[in-house]
């Protein structure tokens, strides 16, 4: 089930957004448990032509309070398909991913498209409340793409094995195995029994998004005057990414757990094999900074970078307490050279820096943590960040080289 928010909804204009006849035909399936809470849904035939902005007095009967009142306190007897049809449509009702379903829909095989109403101005709520009722899983497909922007901090897995020069997308029994095992984990850990996995090629990467529980949660609400309270479970996704050149996963989640779960499982129902990413492989390595100084944050040979300034640096001396230093600057290199200082001996466990980026106003930030960590403030920066931590020796990859790659074959 998705979060159990339905107080999204819970207010008339929001309700509005969408037009009235689509509204019916949403929510009609569930007319008996409506009806069961005392709101009548009228006429399902009812209402053509009335959009946002309609009065409750011209809406035919449909009683837009009555709906507010269930849709802002639900019960154990909600509808599943209720919460995840206004959690879907509600999370892709805005402009943007307007565009997205609507280009998802013309790109869909002749026999597959369907055509949503001759409306000169659909809201972005119409347009998602007639993909939801005409295709489902197109609409649940888009929300889970949407997911994964702004994905921003991975740890990396390299796999023991050299990059194969083609993969092999996994069948779709293979992803339901791997929601099975995935499904009696977050089950054992209290979080629901259902995940749901979605695969989505992008040129040499293919990217995961797996849909899960997380702990119920308890909160407070009103019932008129009397306090009452909302008892539901949370919705996460996370992101796997594999990149087949270079035979590597990379993994944006919670807990270490979850990212161990992921490496495993993956790497078990993919490629044979739990251990196939493991944990003793290093991506990243801090010792350009020391070995090579300023001149590791060279980047003329990388196109789309301006300029790199080392911001910050964490030494780890370990001891009974663990302790941990901080050397903070705005250009750390220059700082040091005014001080006649250089990287000391210590482990540098971490290190940021800031990057200007051509044709940005602001710099952008970059953290590096040893062995396997990286953390940057837009997901499209990864492509020139890669490529220069690579040639400065920050970063190791195996890759297919280019005159052996072949392209991505689709599983049976």
């Amino acid at each position: 089930m998705a979060t159990f928010n339905l107080r999204r909804f819970a207010n008339v204009d929001a309700l509005k957004t969408i037009q009235e006849k689509h509204l019916r035909a949403l929510l009609a399936p569930h007319e008996a448990y409506f009806t069961s809470r005392g709101v009548s849904l009228g006429d399902v035939s009812a209402g053509v032509g009335n959009g946002p902005g309609t009065s409750a007095e011209d809406c035919d009967g449909l009683d837009y309070e009555g709906l507010v009142s269930v849709l802002l306190l639900p019960d154990e007897n909600t509808p599943t398909e209720l919460v995840d049809a206004l959690y879907m449509v509600h999370e892709m009702a805005t402009t943007e991913a307007m565009g997205g379903l609507l280009e998802a829909i013309e790109s869909l095989p002749p026999n597959d498209r369907f055509s949503l109403e001759d409306s000169p101005d659909p809201t972005p709520a119409d347009v998602a409340v007639q993909v939801w009722l005409s295709a489902p899983q197109l609409l649940e497909r888009k929300h889970s793409e949407q997911a994964v922007v702004g994905r921003r901090s991975f740890e990396y897995y390299l796999s023991s094995e050299a990059p194969a020069r083609e993969f092999t997308l996994p069948a779709r029994s293979k992803l339901e195995r791997i929601e099975r095992d995935l499904a009696g984990w977050f089950a054992s850990k209290r979080r629901g029994e259902h995940v749901r996995v979605q695969m989505y090629p992008k040129g040499d990467e293919v990217w995961f998004v797996v849909r899960h529980g997380e702990p119920f949660r308890r909160e407070g609400a009103q019932k008129g005057a009397e306090s009452s309270s909302v008892f539901y479970r949370p919705e996460k996704h996370d992101v796997l990414v594999y990149n087949w050149l270079i035979g590597e996963l990379r993994v944006n989640a919670s807990s270490k757990a979850e990212k161990d779960l992921y490496r495993r499982t993956f790497g078990l129902h993919v490629f044979g094999n739990e251990d196939h990413f493991p944990t003793s492989n290093r991506k990243y390595t801090l010792d350009p900074l020391r070995v090579d100084g300023k001149d590791s944050l060279v980047c003329t040979d990388v196109q789309g970078i301006d300029e790199i300034r080392l911001t910050e640096i964490r030494y780890y001396w370990g001891g009974p307490h663990g302790e941990i230093e901080i050397r903070q600057a705005a250009d750390l290199f220059a700082a040091m050279e005014s001080r006649h200082a250089s990287i000391r001996k210590g482990k540098i466990v971490s290190a940021k820096f800031q990057v200007r980026f051509s044709g940005s106003k602001s710099p952008r930030s970059l953290t590096i943590r040893q062995p396997n960590i990286a953390k940057f403030t837009r997901d499209d920066d990864e492509r020139l960040i890669d490529e220069w931590l690579l040639k400065r020796g920050f970063s190791s990859a195996r890759r297919v080289p280019d005159e052996e790659v072949a392209e991505v074959l689709v599983g049976a």
